[in-house]
């Protein structure tokens, strides 16, 4: 009985403390909460690029079962450890930062001859784009230029769409998934560089079909649609990293939220900004939303609340929502980002961000990779990094 006691004694002392850091993380200013943030990912990620650094060709993915796990730069991962170092070096432009910001992103350099899957985007822009945006280094312009042109081979006029995977071809005929509108930045890069609009047409054309064939009438989307190759009309939709078919997996939600807002600024185009304020208003609205902001895996998981939750679907939708937030009208910019704030404070705090030195030198705990398939669950993951080093430095640059 004694020590049943002193447990319960225990619990409700950690109880307290740890509602008393909640409410003192409140009372801090948001903008010393950025700027501390960016602090301490900035120790967090010198302490991952040094541990890398002589491991040639390599970059992290993530840290599971208190094991490091890398990958070479096939992995569709590779751009965004590179990434990081960039928005680290555009908040703090030290030389240690731009030595390992051009290291790792140099690792990457051969995916601009990658044909055989869509990733290009993610490997190019997120690590070449941003450096060539932060340095004007001209010769980072051929290499997202030659990642363009193999991402457009995979662009099929009849379809409209960029394939995404070659891979299951019994199942799939043309399969594109929801992902697949985060690469399209790339072609409008190289559209407005290079003077040629068919790289613009293909981006129009995809981001076009796919609002038409892979929203529902809530806005919610469809993980995977696949068209059949002759005419051009979707013969299946489902998931494969979501809870069903039907469900809104968090992830999927929060790339096309991101996709149209961007789309958005890239062509003004009216159709696009009212798509990401749809898709914002299931996202922020849906009633299985938690009250910090986090994300479950998926909206319609069925273990909620007793299930992971997806730190990167946070920082992703974070990163879309400060941006959107200059194109909407004061209210709804407010309602914005007070969603924002909230999801940053909780990012922020010793609950998702590790202390500096654990977690593999990751900075944020708990994402969700693919939790059907067993893959990557409640564990740090690079683009969860990289997405929330983007919303601190949207967030830091705001007048």
């Amino acid at each position: 009985m004694k020590n049943g006691k002193v447990i319960l004694a225990m619990m409700l002392t950690a109880c307290i403390a740890l509602g008393n850091h909640t409410n003192a993380q409140k009372e801090i200013p948001f903008k010393v909460v950025v700027t501390k943030a960016l602090a301490a990912a900035e120790k967090q990620s010198l302490l991952m690029a040094k541990k890398y650094e002589g491991q040639e060709g390599r970059l992290p993915r993530t840290f599971e079962n208190s094991k490091d796990v890398s990958s070479d730069s096939r992995w569709w991962c590779s751009g965004f450890f590179p990434g990081v170092l960039w928005y680290l070096y555009e908040n703090n432009r030290s030389p240690e930062l731009l030595q390992y910001a051009k290291l790792y992103t140099a690792r990457v350099e051969r995916e601009k001859y990658t044909t055989d899957n869509h990733d290009v985007g993610f490997m190019l822009y997120c690590s070449f784009g941003n450096g060539l945006r932060l340095t004007g280094d001209s010769s980072y312009n051929e290499v997202l230029l030659t990642g363009a042109k193999s991402l457009a081979t995979r662009y099929k006029p009849k379809v409209g769409l960029i394939r995404s995977w070659d891979h299951n071809k019994k199942l799939w005929q043309y399969p594109v998934i929801i992902d697949n509108i985060m690469n399209l930045e790339l072609l409008l890069w190289a559209s407005r560089y290079s003077g040629d609009p068919v790289f613009k047409r293909i981006a129009i054309s995809h981001a076009d079909k796919t609002i038409q064939y892979h929203f529902r009438p809530n806005s919610s989307s469809y993980h995977l649609v696949s068209y059949d190759t002759l005419r051009g009309q979707p013969h299946l939709k489902q998931t494969h990293q979501g809870a069903a078919n039907e469900s809104a997996w968090s992830r999927g939600q929060a790339w096309g939220l991101y996709g149209y807002t961007y789309l958005y600024r890239e062509t003004r185009e009216q159709r696009y900004l009212d798509q990401a304020r749809k898709i914002a208003a299931f996202i922020i609205d849906h009633p299985r939303m938690p009250k910090d902001c986090i994300p479950y895996w998926d909206f319609d998981a069925p273990q909620i609340p007793n299930t992971p939750r997806d730190a990167s679907a946070a920082a992703l939708i974070a990163a879309a929502l400060t941006e959107l937030t200059d194109y909407v009208d004061l209210s709804t910019s407010k309602k914005y980002m007070q969603v924002v704030e909230t999801q940053i404070r909780t990012l922020a705090s010793p609950e998702y961000t590790a202390i500096i030195g654990e977690n593999g030198a990751f900075i944020l705990k708990h994402s969700t990779g693919a939790y059907p398939l067993k893959s990557e669950v409640d564990v740090p993951l690079t683009y969860a990094d990289y997405y929330y080093l983007e919303a601190l430095t949207r967030l830091k640059n705001r007048k």
